[in-house]
């Protein structure tokens, strides 16, 4: 067997094939964050769960993402001069995701993105994230950010509550035939487009869900409707990811999304989180997450959805006593 070391892990991430190869390596991983993570061997030793009898991904426990807004969730390292912090309502506490090794985030957002919609080069790209560029910390930012860098398009960039100077900037794009991509937080778009509806049928806007407490929750179906609408477009693409993660998953529509080769959700049963569900049937979302190489790649999250054929899955809402927080996260 390969030894566990993390060189050794770390360079087989993003050449993975196919299933075979995602599970060996997602057990190889969990066998190494078992040791190194301090946090996920308290929780497994709490469980009574020996990680050398577990042999399937499917028995893998996952840690509850609680955990990262209380504790120092890493494995191997014990510090990280980059720090993700997720978005809180007010009272409520953020969670920490400590980065010791940004280029493994860097190498996970680019691969992703070269995946689904091909080389940052190809398109000028916009982004609309007035509550994210107005803390601290976030993820999403830093991977918006080096995407339009690494575009080298002179017209892209961010923009906050200037809605006017963006919509100017689109018909611009738009007459010059420009491959373009916006990526903003839902409510922002929403706001956008009841000012400066447009027809720019090429564009391919990406939401990242969430109002953010800004404006009425609405489910997706709804919001996709009025962007559509607004845009004239046929398909509103997603992104979902969040703070404790390093990898993200894309929809090109429908809220159908699909994960890289090294990211897998599983659903658990929402009243036994150890029992895992089939296909087509709905209940808490489990992610497989092997770019969490330096923290836990075996979260639970507060989110619902539901997997289908082909590695498809949905985002239908969230637990009632989550918090109001994340990428992508639409109430039913």
């Amino acid at each position: 067997m390969e030894p566990l070391s993390r060189e050794s892990l770390r360079k087989r991430i993003f050449s993975i094939q196919n299933q075979p190869e995602f599970e060996e390596l997602a057990l190889s991983i969990f066998r190494y964050q078992s040791e190194e993570n301090t946090v996920y061997r308290k929780y497994l030793n709490f469980l009574k769960r020996d990680f050398q009898s577990i042999t399937t991904i499917e028995e893998i426990p996952f840690l509850p993402i609680e955990f990262f807004k209380t504790e120092k969730v890493l494995s191997h390292f014990t510090d990280a001069d980059l720090i993700f912090t997720s978005s809180s309502t007010t009272g409520s506490v953020p969670s920490r995701h400590y980065i010791p090794d940004p280029e493994l985030y860097e190498e996970s957002f680019f691969a992703a993105f070269d995946i689904f919609y091909g080389k940052p080069a190809d398109y000028c790209i916009l982004a609309l994230l007035p509550s994210y560029l107005e803390r601290k910390g976030s993820s999403l930012v830093y991977m918006v950010d080096k995407l339009i860098e690494e575009s080298k398009h002179s017209e892209g960039g961010f923009y906050l509550h200037n809605h006017k100077a963006l919509a100017e900037k689109l018909e611009v794009l738009k007459q010059a035939k420009q491959k373009t991509m916006l990526i903003g937080v839902t409510f922002a778009l929403l706001d956008f487009v009841e000012k400066f509806p447009m027809e720019f049928p090429e564009l391919i806007v990406m939401e990242t869900g969430g109002m953010k407490g800004k404006r009425e929750e609405l489910i997706r179906e709804e919001v996709h409707s009025i962007l559509k609408s607004g845009f004239a477009l046929q398909k509103i693409h997603s992104e979902y990811g969040m703070t404790e993660l390093l990898s993200q998953a894309y929809s090109s529509g429908d809220g159908i999304f699909s994960c890289p080769p090294w990211m897998k959700i599983l659903i658990r049963e929402p009243n036994d989180p150890f029992y895992l569900l089939p296909d087509g049937k709905s209940g808490g979302i489990n992610i497989i997450d092997l770019a969490n190489l330096d923290s836990c790649s075996f979260i639970e999250t507060q989110d619902l959805g539901k997997t289908h054929e082909k590695s498809l899955f949905e985002v239908l809402g969230r637990f009632d006593t989550s918090d109001l927080r994340g990428c992508n996260l639409m109430v039913l």
